[in-house]
């Protein structure tokens, strides 16, 4: 029998090429996994998910696609996504139940359904980052808000730098594994003392106490947790990355370089994957009520600004510009992910992404009709090359040019039933998270599934 088969010899995921003084690290390769990972009936391969949130809405108007079906014409505000047509489905008439006028609060819930609730994607990264150094990444591209939520309620801390995360993925441990140790068993003692306080505290309050204590439990557990799970990686070296690609991290780029920024976090997010750091992101491109200027095509307001449009002509016409501007992001890292090869898919097929906001029509708030485009995924068993549509069914068709008629569908949905839960929960089967419901979810999205 074969190392490779025996599973002696295998080649580490954590193997470094070098060369001429560099080295970087490879991605997950099949020679990596032992054979009962990699052949044989049954076996699963990674399964990743990555959450890319736009704030304050789109132009609805140059975002929306007219026909549903297989035959659709992609509007003007996502036609830099024709290339991917295969490989994503644009999905019309979604909405959060509790969502409905909350203004700028829905990036709360975009992944939740509901405040201080777990979103999907840590439901996510506790079944995969039993496999990663990192369970998830939380990433914003202006260092506020974040789209993930622990069980307990608490929003995880998102790095608003790629620097920032470049260091906590790649980054070299100061003080060597002997001083982390140290480190991580003194907050190991700490949290202990703050757990057995906790207990004895709470057989002398009352009920309404203790529910407030026990959610304080539930969060400092998870810090325990996340603390173990760092000391287990400690003697598992990272991965080296050449200087050449590490110096496109680590450097200062303002945010009035936005397309250089988000070119930058969305190739860190690939490299990221390919070195299976970590199978679940969020990457908040601002918070709501923010949304960065863009200089680099002539447009010098924020994102916020321009979508308070009024209904005016130039200001529409600048939000689909903005519009395009992000969508065109999304496009060059998805063509990235589909020229990376995993085997016998690319990380593409591997990988869902979910782009969208929770918020439709930004100038009245409105939160039903929500932007929402379903990427890669194939092999996790999505099925694409198509615009589901929940609207139509009721209206019959779309009239553009009549605008409040139009409006109307992004204030309150048409269909209750046509919710943004359902296709959080179908991801969150894609992946193989075992339940039965998520927030108000009603059921899968059977139209996304082969």
């Amino acid at each position: 029998m074969s190392n490779i088969n025996s599973g002696r010899g295998l080649l580490n995921r954590r193997h470094l090429l070098r060369g001429l003084g560099a080295s970087i690290a490879l991605p997950l390769l099949n020679c990596m996994l032992p054979s009962k990972r990699r052949g044989s009936p049954g076996t699963t391969r990674p399964k990743r998910a990555v959450f890319v949130y736009i704030p304050n809405g789109v132009n609805t108007l140059s975002w929306q696609i007219e026909t549903a079906g297989r035959d659709y014409q992609l509007s003007a505000g996502l036609s830099p996504l024709a290339e991917q047509r295969q490989n994503m489905t644009v999905i019309s008439g979604l909405h959060h139940p509790k969502g409905i006028g909350s203004a700028h609060q829905c990036d709360r819930i975009w992944l939740s359904a509901a405040k201080a609730s777990e979103s999907a994607d840590q439901l996510m990264a506790t079944l995969t980052g039993k496999e990663t150094r990192f369970p998830s990444l939380e990433l914003t591209a202006n260092s506020a808000g974040s789209l993930a939520w622990t069980r307990a309620g608490v929003p995880l801390p998102a790095l608003g730098k790629p620097s920032l995360a470049f260091e906590r993925l790649f980054g070299e441990r100061r003080g060597g594994v002997a001083d982390v140790r140290k480190r991580l068993q003194r907050q190991g003692s700490i949290l202990d003392l703050v757990l057995g306080e906790a207990r004895r505290m709470r057989r002398s309050i009352d009920s309404e106490d203790r529910c407030k204590l026990d959610d304080y439990l539930d969060a400092v557990r998870e810090v325990e947790v996340r603390s173990e799970r760092a000391e287990r990686w400690l003697e598992t070296p990272k991965p080296k990355v050449d200087s050449e690609r590490a110096a496109q991290f680590t450097r200062n780029i303002p945010l009035a370089a936005a397309g250089e920024l988000y070119d930058s976090f969305y190739d860190l997010i690939l490299l990221a994957l390919q070195t299976d750091m970590t199978r679940v992101v969020t990457f908040m491109s601002d918070r709501e009520g923010g949304g960065l200027s863009l200089p680099e095509i002539g447009i010098n307001q924020g994102r916020h600004e321009i979508t308070h449009h009024g209904g005016k002509a130039e200001k529409l016409e600048r939000l689909t510009r903005c519009d395009i501007f992000l969508v065109q992001r999304l496009a060059r890292f998805l063509n990235k992910l589909e020229a990376q090869q995993e085997a016998d898919d690319s990380l593409l097929d591997r990988t869902m992404i979910l782009f969208g906001s929770g918020m439709s029509y930004g100038h009245n708030h409105g939160n039903a009709n929500l932007p929402t485009v379903l990427a890669g995924g194939r092999s996790l068993g999505l099925r694409h090359g198509q615009h589901i549509d929940y609207n139509l069914p009721v209206i019959g068709k779309y009239d553009l040019g009549n605008n409040r008629d139009f409006y109307s569908l992004c204030l309150q949905p048409v269909d209750d039933k046509a919710r943004l839960s359902n296709l959080l929960l179908t991801m969150l089967h894609c992946m193989g998270v075992q339940t039965e419901s998520f927030g108000d979810s009603l059921g899968n999205l059977p139209e996304l599934l082969v």
